[in-house]
């Protein structure tokens, strides 16, 4: 048993090149059956493959014997002599700031700590892997809840062997084989009582849905769901590389990149033309493939977008003479003759200026000070934080009850007013702005109307927001809610140079 199950997990290191001679891997080790098990196969193969293995441990504390595991794992990798590495996270804590499920936050925490140690531990000619121990129930209870959830093709591939620095090993390895492997090498391992719960959906997957399959449907349910895992897999990157194909083909940028990004689908861009009638001749299916494609470009992880969005845009593609439509993410698709126009965050420009393209193409800009952001059409926006040790702090602070000198193109505000991401975009449908101390509101469309702002200019006007409360039009007037005052902690300043504003 344990020569076959050790030679099938080799193979299946082999058959992904998961690891290779000079690689330093990090294997992930909670103290439980499969991880203990995957650290044992791992151990065993740098007897034949010449690379450096060390094992984390993270306690989420979260369980009163949690302790007991990280002790169970430090006593294990003593036994194999390799580096342990304990880190403590406070999931609750972080899930509760940044509202996240308990289960986001422990993932997040998990491989922010597996990264960690990589960075501290990797020689400059190692290349850092992280290995986890998800096996092929694991796989197929994956697949299952993502196929619950109304999932496409993509998620059905369930969890993939190779995710970037992120290797499987064991992945595929059934819970039973890996539990007569512990058995056959006298390895105990720790009992997580929150797995026996069914308070997550995957659990209740686990303990009622794939026993059932076994018992009553088949009992190779696992071993075949893998291997349709696979087929949709290989699918899925042929379909892929045959989308970016068709994308490349009959689509082109409109306007500059919003964002970094590690690969084609992290970078967002500010807007997209796309020839109608080249991609219409297409089969359906490459044509909605390459519609979400593009979406994909404009919103980061294609957000609340939904097969009936993409069903829209291919009807609107259709469609003759000059149509549009609002999608999520602040997404305006118009078609103009035969190029259907998607444009990032146009801000409603229909209704100022119908048909037509804003020169910045209404990119959102999401700030995290300091940083620096060029709007051709608004000028250099510069975003800095200062805190009560920074000069400036202290020259607004100098005299109690001194007032923030007034300048037109240079604005400071109370950064933890702040509730949402800090934006620069263009106004939207709903915004609104503080207009006096006793915290009184008015819309910011209103404003604009009041102030006899041309019509055609306001939806192509760049305002600071928080959410959908303005915080500044630039040029015109600041939200009186973000004002500095004598209980701020920290000034955000916002400085305008150039364009047509400052």
């Amino acid at each position: 048993m344990e020569d076959n199950t050790y030679t099938k997990v080799r193979r299946f290191i082999e058959k992904y090149h998961m690891i290779a001679e000079g690689d330093l891997v990090a294997a992930a080790v909670s103290g439980g059956a499969d991880s203990v098990c995957l650290l044992h196969l791992l151990w065993r193969l740098k007897q034949e493959v010449p690379y450096r293995l060390v094992a984390v441990h993270v306690n989420h504390l979260m369980r009163p014997d949690a302790s007991e595991d990280a002790a169970y794992v430090k006593e294990l990798c003593g036994q194999m002599d390799l580096p342990y590495f304990l880190k403590e996270v406070d999931m609750c804590g972080y899930a509760s700031g940044q509202k996240l499920s308990l289960e986001e936050a422990g993932r997040i925490l998990r491989y922010q700590s597996f990264e960690e140690v990589l960075a501290d531990q990797a020689g400059r000619n190692e290349t850092g892997k992280v290995a986890v121990a998800h096996n092929a129930d694991d796989r197929a209870e994956t697949m299952l809840f993502h196929m619950f959830r109304g999932s496409g093709m993509r998620g059905l591939r369930s969890i993939q062997p190779v995710r970037g620095t992120v290797i499987r090993p064991v992945l595929c390895l059934e819970r039973e084989e890996i539990e007569a492997y512990l058995k056959e090498h006298h390895l105990r391992y720790c009992v997580d009582s929150t797995n026996e719960e069914d308070t997550y959906t995957r659990n209740k997957i686990r303990h009622h849905i794939l026993p059932y399959a076994r018992q009553e449907i088949c009992q190779g349910t696992v071993a075949h769901m893998s291997e349709l895992a696979d087929v949709l897999s290989e699918t899925e990157a042929y379909l892929d590389e045959q989308t970016k194909r068709l994308y490349e083909a009959c689509a082109e940028i409109y306007g500059g990149y919003t964002g970094p990004g590690g690969n084609d689908r992290q970078k967002t861009v500010s807007g997209l033309k796309i020839r109608g009638s080249m991609l219409s001749v297409a089969h359906p299916v490459m044509v909605n493939r390459v519609l979400l494609y593009c979406l994909e470009r404009l919103i980061p992880h294609r957000k609340d977008i939904t097969r009936q969005h993409i069903a829209d845009l291919a009807a609107l593609m259709q469609k003759e003479g000059s149509k549009e439509l609002f999608l999520p993410g602040g997404v305006k698709a118009y078609k103009e003759y035969d190029m259907l126009y998607l444009i990032k965050d146009a801000a409603r420009a229909a209704e100022e200026n119908p048909g037509k393209l804003q020169d910045s193409g209404g990119a959102v800009y999401e700030i995290v000070p300091p940083a620096s952001v060029h709007i051709p059409s608004a000028g250099d926006f510069e975003f800095s934080l200062h805190g009560p040790e920074s000069d400036l702090y202290r020259q607004i602070f100098c005299n109690k009850g001194q007032n923030i000198p007034e300048n037109r193109y240079t604005k400071w505000f109370d950064y933890d007013k702040i509730t949402t991401i800090l934006s620069l975009r263009t106004r939207r449908e709903g915004d609104y702005l503080t207009i006096d101390a006793s915290l009184n509101t008015k819309s910011v469309k209103q404003y604009m109307i009041n102030e006899k702002i041309p019509k055609i200019q306001r939806g192509s006007m760049y305002l600071l927001a928080d959410g959908s409360h303005v915080m500044w039009i630039p040029g015109y007037r600041m939200s009186q809610y973000y004002k500095v005052d004598e209980s701020t902690k920290r000034i955000l300043q916002v400085s305008i140079r150039g364009g047509r504003n400052g």
